[in-house]
């Protein structure tokens, strides 16, 4: 089979999958041609797509990494454009759920379609060997189905779903370029009912509903219960259900229902009476305002979230739950620790979790080899679809193979009979193990464990904790990842930068020197760092303890400088939320490797302060080199100035280049998963071609009074015009004082440790105003932003 190339993708169909899949190939740098039905001959033939793109643009979250990128989207009919097909190197259908149009489309598409070319269906319902009966041999020999979760950009789930005619290479390419190109968790599943995922998770969810009703809980104490607690998304159950729309959940159970009629929990997909009734009502979830909770106003004009009670079928006030036994245990940060504590409940809360997983567990386990063949394709599934932290086989190791049996046996159920099996075989049964740091799971078809397939190219930390590392504390752990490369991760609360973490980049920088060729500092949390440990500083601030502070910053500056002029490369890996102190770090790198969703921005603003780690002073650095001759200088600075007095964060690594956070050379990780072993690849490449020590800055260009002037004539207007506070100015006016190098009576060229004084000076100063000091209580206590 010749090699085979993407340079432009066919979508058809251009409703809410179709336009933001479209727009998820425009994020990876690809070409699209996205058609739709014509439009009535009383609207232009394009109405339609360029509408339906149009809404997906504007919607939220953004599909998009940026907006311009739309411009790699072409738009069309079927009526004018379907033969432009012919110069596409992969088609996907994403028309409406209807198999007879969807047949109707590809017996049109075979008409232009060249031999070989891709040919897809993003269908979620309709098994795919029906949709190509009557097509040629080449066609059904290059057809498969590419489910995208929604949406697209965000829900790294991939299935792949090949008929028993398609060419083992036309699935394997789809599983490789799913994961490199598209960031996806590429999944393998059978043409079964709702494929993996849907098949699961809709399960999970209707079990639910059915022991909400046996256990007396409400809506609101069912969504604390199934949420983060747990390692599930906040949205937990009825959250989920009202973002996806009842009328969709309901659709699928009955599918379900009626497509598998020898599953034997048929009953649970069983929809309760009062869903039946909330979709006569027309209350399917947020698309119509109203399911499982309605936002309304008070009488006072406040927002306010009331929640359905299933038994009156009225809503009321939502309330907060706290229940007293799980308090203390949502506090801990281990997710495996937490739930082999709420397993251990006594009550109604306690033996609740343990028939939904004793019932989870059977289910899964049944499944096998049913929707597929592997295990940890079914927990790749759950966590990449439904955002679990952990799949099911994942819990099930985690508390025992034996005593998830004896759960479901106390719940009237049966584990599938291969279980038996690998609990008789071994002295301390389990689906996965780790064998020298690589992934094993257990085969039903071979009877012993097997190498994990699909994570070669990955590199996870917790696969090499006890094998690879090299030292610890509290806050931070470096491992040794091979070829002369170490790796740094944190792993305090919200990995915010503490003594911990300052003490860990300093001792790393220390060992790679003396033993190796390059660092990466990169952890694989839910983000990367959301900064420095504002509580510390308060209680500091509030205790007027200024030398104790004075000497963090300090020491935090030169920690960061020993990064940035270190001996060996240093490759920094963002991801998720890195602001502040996270944002400082990724700046002082020698590249970046950022995953694709980085949330980076320097936000001390917003709690009253400037960057004091060495942000300050690197903008500026990268302000000074953005001078060129004939610019006009004062621009560039209102530019920079503006993007950290906002505290601007970049939505994307890819818009963080345009804010000169990130910079040539820097990479980006379509998939987190491989972000890692990318970063270790990136310092290597730095470390064979020759790197030199850099030497610290002498030249960075400051504008002095003539750069301040300009600011506080822009900064005074905003305060006339009543878009900033006063105390805003005073940050503001801080900022420009450190940017423009203080009131120098001429531009003139400064070092680093002149504006990392300054920067540390100004820092200091805000920490002593009450009105900053109410901010961070804000942030604090309240987890919300003070405008004062």
């Amino acid at each position: 089979m010749p090699k085979r190339t993407i340079q432009q993708i066919a979508i058809l169909g251009s409703g809410v999958m179709g336009s933001r899949i479209a727009c998820h190939f425009a994020n990876a740098g690809f070409r699209v041609l996205l058609l739709d039905i014509a439009a009535k001959e009383t609207a232009p033939k394009n109405n339609i797509v360029e509408e339906a793109l149009k809404a997906a643009i504007a919607s939220n979250p953004a599909p998009l990494f940026l907006k311009q990128d739309v411009s790699l989207i072409t738009t069309g009919n079927f009526d004018n454009d379907l033969p432009k097909i012919a110069t596409c190197d992969w088609i996907m259908e994403v028309v409406v759920e209807n198999l007879e149009i969807k047949q109707q489309l590809f017996e049109r598409v075979e008409k232009y379609r060249k031999p070989g070319t891709l040919i897809t269906s993003n269908t979620s319902g309709i098994p795919i060997s029906w949709m190509a009966k009557g097509r040629s041999d080449d066609f059904q020999e290059n057809f498969c189905g590419t489910h995208f979760f929604n949406p697209p950009r965000y829900l790294p789930l991939l299935e792949i779903i090949p008929t028993s005619k398609t060419q083992a290479q036309v699935v394997d390419f789809l599983l490789h370029f799913g994961d490199l190109y598209l960031g996806k968790t590429t999944v393998l599943c059978k043409d079964t009912p709702g494929f993996i995922a849907n098949r699961i998770g809709v399960y999970a969810i209707m079990d639910v509903l059915r022991l909400m009703k046996k256990y007396n809980f409400s809506i609101e104490e069912i969504d604390y219960l199934t949420g983060p607690i747990i390692g599930h998304p906040k949205s937990a159950t009825f959250r989920t259900a009202d973002v996806v729309g009842l009328d969709t959940l309901v659709k699928v159970a009955k599918g379900f229902s009626q497509a598998l009629p020898n599953d034997e929990e048929i009953a649970v997909f069983e929809v309760p009476e009062y869903l039946n009734k909330m979709l006569e009502n027309n209350w399917l979830g947020d698309k119509t305002g109203q399911g499982f909770f309605k936002k309304t106003k008070s009488t006072t004009g406040e927002r306010e979230i009331t929640a359905l009670d299933i038994e009156t079928m009225e809503y009321k006030t939502a309330n907060r739950v706290k229940i007293a036994a799980l308090e203390q245990i949502k506090s801990n940060d281990s997710l495996a620790q937490r739930l082999k504590n709420i397993v251990a409940l006594d009550g109604r809360e306690g033996q609740f979790y343990r028939e939904m997983l004793a019932n989870l567990f059977a289910y899964c386990s049944n499944r096998v080899p049913e929707i597929s063949d592997d295990i940890s394709r079914i927990d790749d599934a759950l966590k990449a679809g439904f955002g679990w932290e952990m799949g099911p086989f994942e819990m099930w190791d985690l508390f025992g193979l034996g005593k998830g049996l004896q759960w479901i046996e106390d719940s009237g159920k049966k584990a599938a009979d291969w279980v038996n099996v690998v609990v008789a075989r071994q002295e301390r049964p389990s689906f996965y193990q780790l064998n020298e740091g690589k992934p094993f799971e257990w085969s039903i078809n071979s009877s012993e464990y097997v190498k994990s397939t699909g994570k070669e190219s990955f590199i996870t930390l917790n696969n090499i904790r006890k094998t690879s590392k090299v030292w610890g504390n509290d806050g931070a752990t470096l491992f040794d990842l091979g070829d002369g490369i170490l790796n740094l991760e944190f792993h305090s609360k919200m990995n915010t930068m503490g003594s911990e973490v300052v003490q860990g980049m300093a001792h790393a920088v220390n060992e790679a020197e003396k033993n190796f060729r390059g660092l990466v500092i990169g952890n694989q949390g839910a983000n990367f760092s959301a900064g420095a440990n504002l509580a510390l500083v308060f209680m500091y601030a509030i205790e007027q303890e200024y030398d104790e502070i004075d000497m963090m910053i300090r020491q935090f500056q030169q920690t960061i400088m020993r990064v940035r002029y270190s001996s060996v490369p240093v490759v920094v890996a963002p991801h998720g939320l890195t602001l502040g102190g996270g944002c400082e770090l990724t700046l002082h790198a020698d590249r970046v490797q950022a995953s694709a969703e980085t949330y980076i921005g320097l936000v001390e603003v917003g709690v009253g302060l400037i960057p004091g780690g060495g942000g300050t002073k690197e903008m500026t650095l990268r302000l000074s080199d953005s001078f060129e001759k004939g610019d006009s200088e004062l621009n560039n600075l209102q530019e920079m100035f503006l993007t950290m007095a906002t505290g601007k964060v970049a939505t994307s690594a890819k818009e963080a280049f345009g804010m000169k956070i990130l910079r040539r050379g820097d990479q980006i990780s379509m998939n987190k998963n491989r972000q890692i072993k990318d970063a270790k690849s990136l310092a290597l490449e730095l470390a064979n071609t020759g790197y030199v020590q850099p030497a610290q800055r002498k030249d960075i260009k400051v504008l002095g009074k003539t750069g301040l002037g300009f600011i506080k004539a822009g900064t005074y207007g905003m305060l006339a015009g009543q878009y900033i506070s006063e105390h805003d100015l005073k940050v503001a006016e801080k900022l420009a004082w450190v940017m423009c190098g203080g009131d120098l009576s001429a531009p003139q060229l400064v070092t680093e440790q002149y504006l990392l004084d300054m920067e540390r000076e100004a820092f200091l100063s805000l920490l002593g105003e009450k009105k900053t000091l109410e901010r961070i209580q804000s942030i604090i206590v309240k987890g919300k932003p003070l405008r004062n």
